[in-house]
């Protein structure tokens, strides 16, 4: 009896083993279309309903990232969670926000608004090889993938991975099979000429729906029997809406993409099961529609059930397929809680690796988070000497190395910046001017810079500046800058102007400072200027020397919207100047020592779509010459708003303000590319010739109403501004508006 039940229990695992190894082993091939890639988890709902196990995967772009992140071990549900809540839309925008710049780029990028990328070295301008460098995408897909070591080969992970890429130069598909699953996914989905393509073994990568964008070949190849295509390519538009350049390039693309979906249909064989999602005319760059292909995708799965049912397993043997892919995926999420045993900087830049290592602040013995790895690479990005940085884990048996990867801007080391501002205050007067510059970096081993300007238009600036880093860690710097200016003041009464005058300074300044924090310095020097006034016939010359201490601390998030951060300055000269005034008939000349304070300041703290915002200036100078060089200003969006821009001069200043904005965009228009701010503000100065007329009785007192936003080229606004004197201003502006 006893051998008898042993006889049938070995017959039964024999059985039982037979079958298991004659079942086909399934593939599943995902395809690339962007946004519409949210059908590829609503699929993956249905095969894990019915029990359909995938023993392969291979994608193309988004299908790239859906079945990595299958093939890592996570479920569909847990997929859906991922990918539904992650800001996919944030990851075709590189630009570094402006509160995690250092205190001397934010001014630089102020100045300097229009984002040109565009550099001059080896005799030739050049320019990035796609108009977003991809860092943000890198970003979002290590904060979707976790801190995932690099693989010897993707036939290690949970499910057997393939992601698939185009070589930019014969326009090959590449499979990507081992490394970085991160690099692989964004390989596999990098638009050509959008993103700038990822250098892999000496190849330019990108985009693989050039090349395959559903890669049935590449699952057969792995050893699937069996293969579940899901299709969610875009189909062609009709001729009535060829109607734009950008239409006909899209149309183009997608015959490119389609034609390689047509070739891959063709090896697909009777038993194979290809899933269309009805998605072709969704958008692939609206996320917006997600849900609702995800929808698409379960409906398309569905429709097909039978024949998935078909591939389904038993219970038991599901529940031991689920049970292997958590175990062989538990080994990669089981080494993130290992702590870190050596940092690696892989630099391909002139910046330091003492520099690099102080602003990366990530430490050997550490076990390092998610969120501290996404901090610490945002820091080395924010330094803006960067076209990429990312990180990468290897595994060993005393613990993890990470190797930091920064990549020095492709289009660099000489730099062009540009600026603009024009401001109307639909009068007969406007002021535009325009900003251009040229950088010139990496020119000593700390980093030292020349930097020279030109303003043309309302205001007239040339200036040179060198720039020295004294250490490596750039903390102490030299600074030494010439610089001609020109300005015009007009001066207006009941909205007419009744004066006007000039002021030409040729400058000279030299000083050292300590960056105290990445949001502020301390500079100590020496200033000179030669200038001259001329109002009327009278013209007056004045040599102006002497000694300045500077502070600055900036931690706002917009110069002109902000919605959190302060900004400080402090400056105080001590000079003394010579001046000589001639009214065409004798010249007097006079002499004297000045002490002068300029002090401003900014703060903002929002509460949901409400921001206030706090602004105060004030300007002194402890002399009573009549004649003194050295003026204060106001006038402008909000800065005495109902006065002509820089209207009102004098030695003394004081100023102060209160702002209101509300997020009328966001809250309600339900806008997400920038704010469209519905603002107020209550404000009060004056200015004052000679320090014993200044009277706050004599303030004035001002306000305004606005609508404002910020973008990419910088602040712009359309507004009402008045006074309690009469004085009334509409005031337009495009740009720096300081």
């Amino acid at each position: 009896m006893i051998r008898s039940t042993a006889l049938f229990l070995l017959l039964s695992f024999t059985v039982f083993s037979t079958h298991a190894e004659v079942r086909p082993k399934i593939g599943l091939v995902l395809s690339g279309g962007g946004a519409k890639g949210a059908a590829h988890l609503g699929v993956l709902k249905v095969l894990e309903e019915n029990r359909v196990p995938v023993d392969y995967i291979a994608g193309t772009s988004i299908g790239a990232y859906v079945a990595g992140m299958y093939a890592l071990g996570y479920s569909a549900s847990e997929i859906e969670e991922i990918m539904m809540n992650e800001s996919w839309s944030d990851g075709y925008s590189d630009t570094i926000p402006r509160e995690s710049l250092g205190y001397r780029d934010k001014q630089q990028r102020d100045r300097f608004n229009i984002p040109v990328n565009m550099g001059y070295s080896d005799e030739t301008v050049k320019l990035p090889n796609g108009l977003l460098r991809g860092q943000t995408m890198s970003q979002l897909l290590q904060r979707s993938t976790g801190l995932v070591h690099q693989f010897g080969n993707f036939d290690e992970l949970a499910i057997p991975y393939r992601a698939v890429a185009t070589d930019l130069e014969t326009s090959k598909a590449v499979i990507l099979s081992q490394g970085s699953i991160i690099k692989a996914m964004q390989a596999s989905a990098t638009v050509p000429g959008a993103l700038q393509p990822i250098k892999h073994d000496g190849k330019l990568l990108v985009d693989g729906g050039i090349a395959n964008n559903m890669p049935v070949d590449v699952a057969k190849a792995l050893g699937a029997d069996i293969v579940i295509a899901v299709d969610i390519g875009s189909s062609l538009v009709k001729k009535e809406g060829l109607d734009s350049t950008v239409a006909v390039l899209n149309q183009l693309s997608t015959m490119l993409t389609n034609a390689s979906t047509e070739r891959q249909k063709l090896l697909l064989s009777e038993d194979d099961i290809l899933i269309r999602p009805d998605v072709g005319d969704m958008s692939t760059t609206d996320f917006e529609i997600m849900p609702q292909a995800y929808t698409l995708g379960e409906k398309a799965a569905l429709e097909h059930v039978l024949s998935l049912k078909g591939l389904s397993v038993g219970e038991a043997e599901y529940a031991l397929y689920k049970n292997n892919k958590r175990r062989l995926s538990q080994r990669w999420k089981d080494s993130v809680q290992r702590p870190l045993v050596e940092i690696v900087f892989n630099n391909d830049s002139k910046v330091s690796e003492s520099l690099l290592r102080e602003t990366f602040d990530l430490h050997e013995g550490e076990v390092v988070t998610q969120e501290a790895l996404e901090q610490a690479i945002a820091n080395v990005y924010s330094l803006d000497k960067f076209e990429r940085v990312n990180a990468e884990f290897v595994d060993t048996d005393k613990g993890r190395i990470l190797t930091l990867n920064t990549r020095a801007k492709s289009w660099g080391p000489n730099y062009f910046g540009l600026g603009f501002s024009w401001e109307d205050d639909l009068t007969e007067d406007s002021s535009m001017s325009l900003d251009f510059s040229y950088t010139m970096t990496d020119l000593t081993d700390t980093g030292g810079e020349w930097r020279n300007e030109l303003r043309i238009g309302f205001e007239k600036l040339i200036s040179s500046e060198f720039y020295l880093p004294l250490d490596y860690d750039q903390g102490f710097y030299a600074r030494t800058e010439l610089a001609y200016e020109l300005k015009s003041f007009e001066l207006y009464e009941s909205n007419a102007k009744f004066i006007e005058f000039s002021q030409t300074v040729y400058r000279g300044d030299i000083g050292i400072g300590y960056n105290f924090t990445l949001e502020g310095l301390i500079e100590l020097g020496f200033t000179n200027e030669l200038g001259e006034f001329k109002f009327l016939k009278d013209t007056n010359h004045y040599d102006s020397y002497g000694g300045y201490l500077k502070l600055g601390f900036d931690s706002l998030n917009s110069m002109n919207f902000p919605t959190s951060g302060n900004r400080f300055t402090l400056n105080m000269f001590y000079r003394r100047d010579d001046s000589d005034q001639s009214d065409g008939l004798m010249p007097q000349t006079n002499s004297k020592y000045s002490f002068q304070i300029e002090a401003d300041w900014r703060g903002a703290l929002s509460l949901g779509n409400h921001a206030l915002v706090g602004i105060a200036s004030l300007s002194t100078i402890d002399t009573e010459d009549i004649f003194n060089p050295h003026l204060a200003e106001l006038g402008g969006f909000l800065n005495l708003s109902g006065y002509h821009k820089n209207s009102l001069v004098g030695a003394h200043k004081i100023f102060g303000a209160f702002v209101y904005q509300y997020d009328l965009g966001r809250d309600v228009l339900g806008m997400t590319d920038y704010p469209l701010y519905l603002g107020g503000s209550l404000e009060a100065g004056n200015v004052w010739q000679n320090k014993d007329n200044i009277d706050l009785n004599d303030l004035i007192y001002s306000g305004s109403v606005f609508f404002g936003t910020d973008t990419t080229m910088g602040p712009a606004a359309l507004g009402f501004g008045w006074a309690d004197d009469g004085e009334m201003t509409l005031f337009l502006f495009l740009g720096k508006s300081w």
